[in-house]
């Protein structure tokens, strides 16, 4: 791919976003500061791009869906990486409609071919109050009042608040949003979630993880939080930003007692586990066996490829732990994931400006695509990586 042919273009795009935030009534946004990644510049997108770019997201996830075996077998969930103390529950989630994926965030490369994917946070994606939020109030911070954006995840994740609440509506509508407590970030996103979870109807609530109560017996079956006042509530709905995975190897007790109040109706879970499916980067090869050559994908595979290839641990995050092979020439970042199973992905040079800055397009999944933001960075993209908003024209 040439990189001429890849070129990002740019609009200046200054103001006072933290006061066009204000001005919108999401004041705890900016308290929680998630406005630093907006950089005073923005993508211009074409509409034929942008509609490209949220297409196939929707196709994408379609092709996901399709491409699971309907019974998950063993030997399918053995190549995925799925911890196995995870698959009841995993078998459970995705057999029973009433288990709703609410959102995820497709990684998608722009090339001159068309959008590729790179890879599918379906699980605990973030980066949600900057696409919904902060870029919209970025157009009125720069004077860009009549400009076209395509940032329409908050409204689509209170349609999906809203049929996961009628899909279980023999239910009481009380949600706890769980997170772990030393991160902001992870607050911040959870209280986007909680606002559009109000207004699809559910009494939402927002709690650190350590400080959740979980009981399997008795009286006190459930999930439970502390309230403000000193009171304790039950919950039937739990959201957590916390790993699937990461709650099949480090807490294997809780793991046992949310899949014995699943399996008993007392609680529903988003993501749910079936997600792990989706989030597991194993996936990339079993969607290109699936759909050898299509346009959307790029070549993957569980052994090394030839030529130039990324690396990739099954459920590495933020950048960590990759390892770009370039005709023995090899490169690598560091991480804590190195000893987890690794799939094999084609390289795909992402698009540049002119000042050398690559970029990602994080595209929303909530029901269909439905935003676009982007993450720039001089190399691989982390969750550090400059956050750019978009204008469409």
């Amino acid at each position: 791919m040439s990189k001429d042919n890849a070129t990002i273009r740019l609009t200046t795009h200054s103001g006072d976003v933290e006061t066009a935030v204000r001005g919108l009534g999401w004041d705890w946004c900016v308290e929680e500061g998630c406005t630093n990644y907006v950089p005073g510049e923005a993508v211009v997108l074409a509409e034929a791009e942008a509609e490209a770019l949220l297409e196939a997201a929707t196709n994408l996830y379609d092709m996901l869906v399709q491409a699971i075996p309907d019974e998950l077998p063993d030997t399918f969930l053995n190549i995925l990486g799925i911890p196995e103390n995870l698959w009841p529950l995993v078998r459970q989630s995705w057999n029973d409609d009433r288990h709703w994926h609410l959102y995820g965030r497709f990684d998608l490369a722009q090339t001159p071919e068309g959008p590729k994917l790179l890879e599918f946070n379906a699980d605990t994606a973030t980066s949600i109050p900057e696409t919904a939020v902060v870029q919209w109030a970025s157009l009125a911070a720069a004077g860009k009042h009549n400009a076209n954006q395509y940032s329409g995840l908050y409204e689509a994740l209170v349609e999906q608040f809203r049929t996961w609440r009628e899909l279980n509506n023999e239910l009481p509508p009380a949600l706890l949003l769980t997170y772990f407590g030393a991160s902001a970030e992870d607050e911040t996103n959870c209280a986007v979630l909680a606002q559009a979870a109000r207004e699809a109807g559910f009494d939402a609530h927002l709690c650190p993880a350590e400080e959740m109560s979980v009981s399997t017996e008795g009286d006190e079956k459930g999930v439970w939080a502390q309230l403000e006042d000193g009171q304790w509530q039950q919950f039937t709905f739990l959201f957590k930003l916390l790993p699937w995975e990461q709650i099949a190897w480090e807490e294997p007790e809780l793991l046992q007692s949310l899949t014995t109040l699943a399996r008993s109706r007392t609680l529903l879970i988003a993501n749910p586990a079936y997600t792990l499916l989706f989030q597991s980067k194993g996936m990339l090869a079993w969607l290109w066996k699936a759909y050898p050559y299509h346009p959307l994908l790029l070549e993957a595979d569980l052994e090394p490829l030839t030529g130039k290839y990324i690396r990739k641990p099954y459920f590495g995050r933020e950048g960590q732990s990759l390892e770009i092979s370039d005709r023995g020439r090899v490169t690598r970042t560091q991480g804590e994931y190195d000893n987890q199973q690794q799939v094999y992905q084609r390289w795909c040079d992402l698009p540049e400006d002119n000042s050398g800055n690559q970029y990602q397009a994080g595209v929303f999944w909530a029901g269909e695509g439905c935003a676009i933001g982007f993450r720039r960075e001089k190399g691989i993209i982390t969750n550090l990586s400059q956050f750019v908003p978009h204008v469409v024209e």
